[in-house]
């Protein structure tokens, strides 16, 4: 954690930690109250996270685009699934697919987690892999690839979380899941009503829990080439 308090941002211009302090004074008002997770979104500076032009809105309560026709999710919804992980336990090693613009990466790893992060968006891997780098993260494992299948050589793992909206919980990912471990995913229905799940793993059979409706891209298969952008 010392290493993103010491973080300095001389691109995008002052932010000033207060900005921080509204956005957490935010959550909290909307039911947040795991600390830790508080505490964590104080301290990451979401701006970097997000393109220049857009870093004057990065504590709004809204999603932003990061490119290749993905989002940054809103705060709130980060903050339900940080503190989902935590209060089903104390996740270790987090498997998470679709690292994005790295803003949940990076609050997975100032929460003690090391993370294996998979992007199939060589544009935003890339770009992860360099901002990461700077913030001097030293426990998150980046990777280039469908995400789909899960990282099966590194596992298992404690947790399995997926960034963006799946129709059903993925079973060869359980497998990839320590008993007691748990998979976090939006899940979308046949009408495109997305729910954030929680499923807890024993070892032969998950438990589910739903953690109310949330919206998330959908998760898409195969990898995109920096040079095919597919959108702002």
């Amino acid at each position: 954690m010392a290493a993103l308090l010491r973080v300095v941002n001389p691109e995008v211009g002052m932010i000033s930690p207060r900005t921080r302090e509204r956005m957490v004074a935010t959550l909290r008002a909307a039911g947040i109250e795991n600390e830790r997770v508080l505490t964590a979104m104080a301290q990451v500076p979401r701006h970097l996270f997000v393109a220049e032009a857009l870093a004057s809105r990065a504590y709004e309560p809204v999603s932003l685009p990061i490119g290749w026709g993905q989002t940054i999710s809103q705060p709130l919804i980060v903050a339900r699934m940080l503190a989902a992980l935590l209060d089903s336990g104390e996740p270790q090693r987090v498997l998470e697919i679709g690292t994005g613009s790295a803003y949940q990466t990076a609050l997975f790893a100032a929460l003690g987690m090391e993370v294996f992060s998979i992007e199939r968006v060589e544009g935003l891997h890339i770009a992860a892999k360099e901002l990461l780098q700077r913030l001097q993260i030293p426990t998150v494992h980046l990777r280039l690839g469908d995400g789909s299948c899960g990282w099966e050589e590194l596992a298992p793992f404690n947790a399995v979380v997926f960034t963006a909206a799946v129709p059903c919980a993925l079973p060869p990912l359980f497998h990839q899941l320590v008993p007691g471990g748990c998979l976090l995913m939006p899940q979308a229905d046949v009408a495109d009503e997305q729910r954030l799940k929680l499923y807890r793993w024993n070892g032969q059979d998950a438990e589910e829990e739903d953690l109310g409706g949330c919206r998330f891209v959908p998760l898409l298969s195969g990898t995109v080439n920096q040079k095919d952008h597919i959108g702002a």
